[in-house]
């Protein structure tokens, strides 16, 4: 499985206002939580069942910016996934399903 999404971070989001004010960007969390569900979709398995086996934050999202999440299987059954913004690695990590 080699999968993408696509996701236009809304310039009016809600998370935006409290962080930061005057100097906007998309919480790790709210990044992390996109990934999660478009695997999810991708890979037809329930969140509920997985756990984070790294995450890591590199580059900061401002309003309005296209990200790519890509994503992949190992042979072992750990999801592998970057979000990205053009050429910009914005964040990695992994999941393992099944593993909860």
């Amino acid at each position: 499985m080699n999968d993408v999404t696509h996701w236009i971070v809304p310039v009016d989001h809600p998370a935006f206002a409290g962080h930061f004010p005057g100097t906007p960007i998309l919480p790790g969390v709210l990044l992390l939580d996109m990934a999660l569900h478009a695997i999810a979709v991708s890979a037809g398995i329930g969140l509920e069942a997985c756990e984070i086996g790294a995450v890591k934050f590199l580059s900061p999202v401002e309003p309005g910016e296209t990200l790519e999440i890509r994503h992949s299987r190992a042979a072992g059954g750990t999801i592998r996934f970057d979000i990205v913004a053009g050429k910009r690695r914005i964040a990695g990590g992994s999941i393992v399903p099944g593993a909860a």
